[in-house]
């Protein structure tokens, strides 16, 4: 079982193998022109184009990894009416939460994609430096044996870029392994506090999905912090180099193209009010057209009632029998359908 797994293993890191060590070795005849090819900085500037082109590879599945990001963030209202709604049924709530991220195409797991897909590349090149200062003859890739005993053997700073926190006596090495350790830390600790604090709105502060990225927050520079003492120099280069590329992209997305409802939001909005006034543009709000005015419709007029007069009145203002007659109040229900005259007796 154990052979196994091993060769399983084996399939899948040795294309990664040729793929890593070709696009190393491209970097290093550039560097080694410059540098020597035996020159430790010659070996750490390739590895630092090593991470760069694979961070520009991974650019498509950043991109998705955002928009999944403001998906879970924008979603999270929704998220926590179907919590009060089916908060007593697990299952019927799972299955609604599910729901709601396939019709708006959102995958939860889309955040994870890079930090996934770089996990075997990091252990494809963790393999290689530390074959190639153990055991420069077991050459993997395209590496020959000396290019694996110039890369084991490679000086950078006073350390070899094999060496590790744990496996050297020497203080200058783990001086050096500290600062990246350190470096690598700090770097993966802001860079996910920048996605929090700038492109979060408020609603999605709380929650199942905010509790995720609050655990992400303190655990993973805290995992980092412990294996990277088990990490080659040439390593913690590569990770710190990731966390820095990871940082001023997210920060470049952030900026541009902010969530809607969060402080980056806010922030771009005065940006470009202030660039508008700048340019001598009006406002966004002043240039928008007001609305016109929408006038009341007139009121009808109210209908008097005609005043009823007395029979002392009718003689003083002169009412002839042929003239126009005083207009009739409403009859009660009382009243006779018989007219009455003056006298009170029906006609």
């Amino acid at each position: 079982m154990l052979s196994f797994f091993k060769d399983l293993g084996g399939f899948i890191m040795t294309p990664l193998y040729f793929v890593i060590s070709a696009v190393l070795l491209g970097w290093h005849r550039v560097w080694g022109n410059v540098f020597g090819e035996a020159s430790g900085i010659a070996w750490v500037l390739s590895i630092i184009g090593l991470t760069i082109v694979i961070r520009a590879l991974l650019i498509p599945l950043f991109v998705k990894q955002i928009k999944s990001s403001r998906n879970m963030q924008l979603l999270q209202p929704k998220v926590k009416e179907l919590q009060k709604k089916y908060g007593h049924d697990r299952e019927r709530l799972a299955q609604e939460t599910m729901n709601l991220y396939r019709e708006t195409k959102t995958n939860p797991l889309s955040s994870c994609l890079p930090l996934i897909i770089q996990m075997p590349i990091f252990l494809a090149l963790f393999r290689l430096i530390d074959q190639a200062a153990k055991h420069p003859e077991d050459v993997r890739g395209l590496m020959t044996v000396k290019l694996n005993e110039q890369f084991g053997d490679a000086v950078f700073l006073g350390a070899k870029i094999s060496d590790t926190f744990t496996s050297t006596d020497s203080n200058g090495v783990r001086v050096l392994a500290a600062v990246l350790v350190l470096a690598m830390t700090a770097t993966t600790f802001l860079t996910q506090r920048q996605l929090m604090s700038k492109n979060m709105p408020a609603d999605a502060l709380t929650g199942p999905y905010a509790q995720q990225q609050k655990l992400l927050l303190y655990v993973l520079p805290l995992v980092f912090a412990v294996g990277g003492i088990a990490f080659p120099i040439g390593v913690l280069f590569y990770w710190t180099t990731s966390n820095l590329w990871t940082m001023g992209q997210q920060f470049y997305v952030i900026r541009s193209n902010p969530a809607p409802n969060t402080e980056a939001f806010r922030a771009k909005q005065r940006r470009d009010e202030e660039k508008r006034k700048r340019k001598g543009q009006p406002p966004l709000d002043a240039s928008a057209p007001e609305p016109e005015a929408v006038p009341e419709p007139p009121k009808a007029a109210q209908r008097q009632q005609p005043k009823k007069l007395t029979r002392e009145q009718r003689k003083k203002s002169g009412t002839k029998p042929g003239g126009p007659a005083a207009p009739r109040s409403p009859k009660s229900p009382n009243q006779s359908p018989h007219p009455q005259n003056d006298e009170g007796e029906a006609k």
